[in-house]
């Protein structure tokens, strides 16, 4: 995934966590949509397979916005991103515990997402005050 870097943001630890929370989420993802992904006895579908690709999409949006972060020099629009993350973080956090509800044996990786979350929020935090 190629965001056009600056030179910097590669080394940033909570960067390298959010891609580590990529691959993690998009791995979980696959293997619960093939748990999820067959229709129940009376032709619908389940609905916790809609969970697991929210997860990849949140996921997958935490770099841009500290990218987004980073880049910004007015402070106004730099709170902004700062949001944008920790709401996506939380959403992230709320799908991961309706998916470990699911009927599928992939929730027991979920428990690994959320504590790479709980390390992002750490870093998120400490790297927001440097900001």
């Amino acid at each position: 995934m190629n965001y056009n870097l600056p030179s910097h943001l590669s080394d940033l630890p909570v960067y390298r966590k959010a891609m580590d929370i990529i691959t993690l989420s998009r791995s979980i993802s696959t293997y619960l949509n093939h748990d999820l992904s067959y229709l129940n006895s009376d032709g619908s579908e389940d609905n916790d397979i809609y969970f697991s690709g929210d997860i990849v999409q949140q996921s997958t949006n935490l770099a841009p916005e500290i990218i987004n972060a980073e880049r910004e020099r007015y402070s106004e629009k730099k709170h902004q991103h700062l949001e944008s993350l920790e709401r996506l973080t939380s959403k992230l956090y709320s799908n991961c515990r309706r998916l470990e509800r699911s009927k599928s044996n992939g929730k027991d990786f979920l428990p690994i997402l959320k504590d790479e979350l709980k390390k992002f929020k750490t870093l998120q935090r400490n790297w927001m005050m440097t900001l």
